[in-house]
């Protein structure tokens, strides 16, 4: 439909470390990526006040935090599966857990919390994404194994207050996240069906006339989201080993590849000094490539 967009290969910002590789497998691994060797598997990115940039390894249960120049340090390992990180406003991290659900990571006090693991006393199919509001509502996916074969990924809304809403249950492997600067959209990222939806955000709660606002092919789908200031939006392209920017209209703009032909662009965050750097997380590595937009309102929830 439209010609292919001008195209970049991004850099590699940092690698997690050797020594920090892990051997052998386990039922996440076995099942998410058919027993394929994970020493690390990166997703989750997401800059605190400080910025740093934390990143979460899926199969092993570990948070790293780098730093701006790059040095890498395992700041928690626990029995879990995190796939999603977002900052609050007071400073907790709160991470997307398959096997736990929402929880909060205080980094000063080392506290852990759960926030959510179930819904009407039953149990959450596998949280994957969240994303803060301005007010502090919290949104996030709970993918499980959902797809075009069984359609019942939910999305959720956690209000301030306490109050949790279910948005959608009907979509086939709801994933990435994230809103327009106005916040009256939310845009969905849908694995299996290969596209990014758009979910309207009335007043009154309710979501009507939801829509595919970028339809893809190839790879394995979209997976992790973020959002440029001018309303465009940035998408990452996993199994395709691309990161796509389109615009406010949805016309594609910008190709990012991942060198070395990696294929795992799983998700991404801006950041830099004038926050027009993007951060994308690809196994073990973390890449960088240069946009011509800043990411909209940096920090805006802290």
């Amino acid at each position: 439909m439209y010609a292919a967009p001008p195209s970049v290969e991004a850099r590699v910002f940092a690698t997690i470390p050797e020594r920090f590789n892990k051997s052998g497998t386990n039922r996440w691994i076995d099942v998410q990526l058919r027993g394929a060797p994970a020493p690390v598997f990166l997703e989750g990115p997401a800059f605190d006040r400080d910025g740093n940039l934390w990143v979460v390894d899926i199969p092993w249960g570990r948070l790293f935090k780098l730093s701006p120049d790059g040095q890498v340090e395992c700041a928690l390992e626990y029995e879990g599966n995190p796939n999603g990180l977002a900052f609050h406003r007071d400073g907790r991290l709160f991470i997307a857990d398959a096997v736990k659900g929402i929880i909060t990571y205080d980094p000063k006090s080392g506290a852990m919390k759960t926030v959510i693991d179930n819904v009407l006393l039953q149990p959450l199919r596998g949280v994957n994404d969240l994303t803060f509001a301005s007010n502090g509502d919290l949104y996030f996916t709970d993918q499980g194994q959902s797809g075009l074969h069984d359609p019942t990924g939910r999305v959720f809304r956690l209000r301030a207050d306490g109050r949790l809403e279910c948005l959608m249950n009907n979509v086939p492997s709801p994933n990435g996240l994230v809103l327009n600067p106005a916040e009256t959209i939310l845009y969905l990222a849908v694995t299996r069906d290969n596209a990014v939806w758009r979910l309207p955000l009335p007043d009154d709660g309710l979501v009507t006339k939801v829509g595919v606002f970028i339809q893809l092919s190839g790879g394995m789908g979209p997976d992790g989201l973020a959002m440029g200031e001018d309303g465009g939006i940035v998408i990452c392209h996993t199994g395709l080993g691309s990161v796509w920017h389109f615009s406010p209209l949805g016309e594609p703009a910008l190709r990012i590849r991942a060198p070395n032909h990696g294929h795992h662009t799983t998700n991404c965050a801006f950041g830099g000094p004038d926050g027009r750097r993007l951060f994308i997380t690809e196994g073990p590595n973390i890449l960088c490539a240069d946009l011509p937009v800043r990411g909209n309102t940096l920090f805006s929830h802290l």
